[in-house]
């Protein structure tokens, strides 16, 4: 049972992602995402939607090894939250004219493109429909389902409207996670943490988040129970970050974490911890 609830404020920051060949991830990432560089150096590019805030952090690591999808614990997807569904038509029509292979599901809270980058890398790019039509079950769970999305409205919707890569105001909406143990999971982002439950079979699959959003995280057993962690010079996530709103709610996060007897680093408006599946966090906040 959850005895704290972490901050409803808590967002999504940015991803860092692992890469075996920068300049072929770079320009996947600007000419078929539609990200743009901020900063680049020998190994590293950072990728914004606004110019001027990076959303996704790609590194080249050396001796890099791509992983067959769903063999490890680790990254099943980020996903791209675009601002409406217009930004997503405009989005699918970008990606079909690139020839990408897209997966799509309407969520009923959202409507969602799936794809690979060239390293397996999954990304969703979805758009939210407006939170007052979510439903809830009789458990209090938000009702999410897989449905085929309205790819030919979308299409209509960005007719006459031109690609200019993705919009002001996206951002990462959340990140999806293969885990080894779907309760050691639970225990750690919900117990711990304070996580709130939205949606789940038990067995499976859970979908937790702060303030009532569908989901921050996706965390599934898809990969098989006990799915070994990825080694360090895989593809995949490196981290992940989650903003909190004040200095309070980065304190109260850490104090759990210690009273779980959970290794944490604190460094001012920093701090780090690896979840059960080796995924790591940094939690912080903007303000100084």
């Amino acid at each position: 049972m959850t005895t704290h609830v972490i901050s409803p404020a808590l967002e999504i920051g940015l991803v860092k992602i692992k890469v075996s060949q920068l300049e072929r991830s770079i320009a996947y990432y600007t000419n078929v995402i539609g990200l743009q560089v901020l900063q680049q150096d020998e190994t590293t590019a950072q990728l914004s939607a606004d110019g001027i805030h990076p959303i996704v952090i790609i590194e080249e690591i050396a001796n890099a090894v791509i992983l067959p999808q769903n063999s490890t614990a680790g990254l099943y997807h980020f996903a791209i939250l675009l601002p409406d569904r217009v930004s997503l038509g405009i989005a699918l029509r970008h990606l079909l004219k690139h020839r990408q292979n897209i997966g799509q599901g309407d969520h009923l809270v959202s409507e969602a493109l799936y794809l690979n980058d060239p390293d397996n890398n999954g990304i969703e790019i979805y758009a939210d429909r407006p939170r007052d039509t979510w439903q809830k079950d009789e458990h209090g769970h938000v009702m999410m389902g897989t449905e085929p999305v309205d790819v030919d409205g979308l299409l209509e919707l960005a007719e006459g409207k031109a690609w200019n890569g993705l919009p002001a105001g996206t951002k990462i909406g959340h990140v999806h996670f293969h885990v080894s143990d779907l309760m050691e999971a639970r225990r750690f982002y919900v117990d711990i943490l304070g996580f709130e439950m939205m949606l789940t079979d038990n067995r499976s699959v859970a979908f937790i988040s702060a303030g009532g959003y569908h989901h921050h995280l996706g965390l599934n057993t898809w990969a098989g129970v006990g799915a070994p962690k990825a080694p360090a010079n895989a593809t995949g996530m490196d981290y992940y970050s989650l903003q909190l709103p004040d200095h309070q709610s980065l304190d109260e996060v850490a104090e759990r974490l210690r009273a779980a007897g959970i290794p944490a680093e604190q460094d001012g408006p920093a701090l780090w911890v690896t979840d059960p599946s080796n995924i790591r966090i940094l939690f912080y906040t903007a303000l100084v």
